[in-house]
């Protein structure tokens, strides 16, 4: 299992990574992928049963992007790990490339083709069903997006987990309180959000979304409680680690000019060094 220090040194690269390849195709989602790549990077280094040689076994961990428009941190880790070379992604949303702006299952590695928000927990709840209904251990995820939550067949979905006690059903939602189209509280809010997910029978936890200890210790504890299914609400910053993308609404889906980028760099270099 990788150290503290080795999963910041892998973030940092991460985020380098995500930003070259969103320069390099002109299009992508800057923002969200910044804000949520230390949870995939804990989860896919140090919690899930899962890689390039068992993501065809039927006991493999199961990970669902519902907040599929940040694939682009879902694609650098995949490439880290070895599912497929890092240099596919210099095709980013050309022309006949898999490696398209939403997870498509064109690219090995990825479970579902998501990205239409509101969907997948649904789905992720189907997942774990079976899981249980197959008498299989493994274990299923899905990342949300708190801009996503209002979508009325999420609330289905919670009501459904309880009812059927997917204790082998995580999700995640990565809080970092904006969404296209404003922040979230005025769009549509949906705190407290840790009271509604309760009320419908899941047990949740509150974890800083870029304290690569407290996503471990959040991650270890699970199932929170047995029959429940668990929530993680993972407080995070939009475009996080990155000085003027931090919290800033226009980074949604941002691109960064050639001086942005290379401030980008200059910063995460000096963050890598320290």
């Amino acid at each position: 299992m990788l150290t503290v220090s080795e999963l910041a040194q892998k973030s940092t690269q991460y985020r380098r990574n995500i930003l070259q390849y969103i320069y390099g195709a002109g299009a992508g989602h800057t923002g969200g992928s910044l804000s949520c790549i230390d949870i995939l990077n804990v989860l896919y280094n140090t919690v899930l049963n899962v890689g390039p040689d068992t993501f065809t076994s039927p006991d493999r961990d199961r990970y669902i992007q519902s907040k599929g428009h940040t694939v682009e941190a879902l694609y650098v880790v995949l490439a880290d790990l070895g599912f497929f070379p890092e240099t596919d992604l210099q095709t980013l949303c050309r022309y006949n490339s898999h490696y398209i702006g939403h997870p498509t299952r064109k690219v090995y590695g990825v479970e579902q083709n998501t990205g239409s928000l509101g969907h997948w927990l649904s789905l992720s709840v189907g997942t774990a069903l079976a899981a249980k209904l197959d008498d299989r251990a493994y274990r299923v995820f899905t990342l949300m997006g708190d801009g996503e939550l209002p979508e009325g067949s999420n609330w289905e979905a919670a009501l459904l987990a309880s009812h059927y006690k997917l204790d082998n059903l995580c999700a995640i939602v990565d809080k970092n309180t904006l969404q296209i189209t404003g922040p979230t509280a005025d769009v549509c809010s949906t705190d407290p959000l840790d009271q509604k997910f309760e009320a419908f029978g899941w047990a949740v936890r509150h974890v800083d979304g870029h304290d690569f200890t407290a996503l471990q210790e959040a991650f270890d504890a699970l199932p929170f409680a047995t029959g429940k299914p668990s929530l993680v609400i993972a407080h995070t910053v939009k475009g996080k680690g990155v000085s003027f993308m931090e919290n800033q609404l226009k980074w949604h889906h941002g691109v960064p000019s050639y001086d942005q980028y290379q401030q980008a760099l200059e910063e995460l270099g000096e963050r890598a060094k320290e």
